[in-house]
């Protein structure tokens, strides 16, 4: 016989927080970016550093409410029909231990989520208590980031909104026939879809409320979609419902069912995260250099080459474009100079504001790998 003694708060925390790493967007660490690297603490909390909605950087505690979940997602290592050790918060027990983290400085804020328990209204519940005992009881004004569960009510919807920074339910795939795929016990049309169009009509412009920001997610390479599929969806989901960011996590082969085609796919990993990364990119280039999303070129298997970025492999289709004049040009046109991102074409801006005349790419900053690229492409 073998007695297995109930976790505390704090092991209850480390299997949940350790189980949420399962979400990976915005967290790849590089050599280069040591301080954005996620990373556990001795008590097995994980501290998340993401890229905000609004562009800026933060530490949050990323944990589930609950590892347990009545779905059946064939990705998703969590799913139900897998043998795990499995635990719920306690509301007010988590409040206390974010809580020390915050007051030590460790974290500014939380990311809260949670397998489904019994039902998607009754786990918004469970979440949105939490949310509410921060706000209301601890008056607590800092960053909070809830998800929603797909297919929760309205009402439900609504109080998350009332409460966080952020809110977000996760896409998964680009249509309906990958999500079957992925999540068949879900309606994509009605949980999924439905679920972002009700958010946006309670954040989107006019609602007279304060700034509240949707996000989501893809998966990436769980089923056979194509990058030219999930940029067209990015694309829509940025045009239609006003998302502020689309985030994409790649897909962890041997975490779902053999029958899944991540996990049939010959694929290493790291092939997998630059196929990530370049989505990344190519988001980048929608939010914030002026592309649109029928502009991004794609090989002929419909994803992004790997060796090249996207802003770099349009330019070399259309040499039409160049060489730009960086003593003429308008901020669009020095955007599509490979190399040169918002930042240097604020600057260059400055120097020709100033009366300065630009004779040379020294001029404008160190010339270093990435800025060197623009030789080129530009001329004086």
């Amino acid at each position: 016989m073998q007695i297995v003694r109930a976790p505390d708060t704090l092991e209850k925390l480390a299997i949940l927080a350790r189980d949420s790493q399962f979400d990976l967007a915005c967290a790849c660490g590089t050599k280069d970016n040591q301080d954005h690297r996620r990373r556990s603490e001795t008590g097995g909390a994980w501290l998340y550093p993401v890229t905000l909605p609004d562009g800026g950087h933060s530490v949050l505690l990323k944990t589930l409410l609950s590892n347990s979940c009545v779905n059946d997602c064939a990705y998703c290592p969590l799913r139900a029909d897998r043998d795990l050790r499995r635990c719920t918060l306690d509301s007010d027990k988590l409040v206390r231990v974010f809580l020390d983290y915050y007051r030590r400085g460790e974290v500014m804020g939380l990311f809260l989520s949670s397998g489904v328990v019994g039902s998607a209204d009754g786990t918004m519940q469970r979440i949105n208590d939490v949310a509410r005992i921060l706000r209301r009881r601890e008056r607590f004004g800092g960053y909070l980031h809830l998800k929603v569960i797909p297919g929760a009510s309205a009402a439900a919807i609504e109080e998350s909104v009332s409460l966080a920074n952020t809110v977000s339910v996760n896409i998964e795939t680009p249509g309906e026939q990958h999500f079957a795929r992925v999540c068949p016990n879900k309606d994509y049309l009605r949980d999924v879809i439905g679920t972002l169009q009700r958010i946006h009509q309670l954040t989107g412009p006019g609602t007279g409320r304060r700034r509240v920001h949707q996000t989501t997610q893809f998966i990436v390479g769980a089923a056979s979609e194509t990058d030219h599929e999930i940029v067209r969806y990015s694309w829509g989901l940025y045009q239609r419902l006003n998302l502020q960011r689309v985030y994409f996590s790649a897909y962890q082969k041997g975490a779902g069912r053999p029958e899944l085609p991540g996990e049939r796919a010959d694929i290493p990993g790291e092939q997998l995260l630059t196929r990530e990364h370049r989505l990344y990119q190519v988001d980048w280039l929608l939010r914030k250099y002026g592309f649109r999303g029928d502009e991004i070129a794609f090989a002929g298997d419909g994803n992004l080459p790997l060796q090249i970025d996207p802003k770099e492999n349009w330019a070399r289709l259309h040499p039409e474009y160049y060489p730009v004049d960086l003593n003429r040009a308008d901020r669009l046109q020095l955007l599509r100079v490979p190399g040169v991102g918002p930042q240097t074409v604020t600057r260059i801006l400055q120097l020709r504001q100033r009366g300065g005349r630009i004779r040379r790419l020294e001029d404008i900053g160190r010339v270093g790998r990435v800025l060197g690229k623009a030789r080129a492409y530009i001329t004086f």
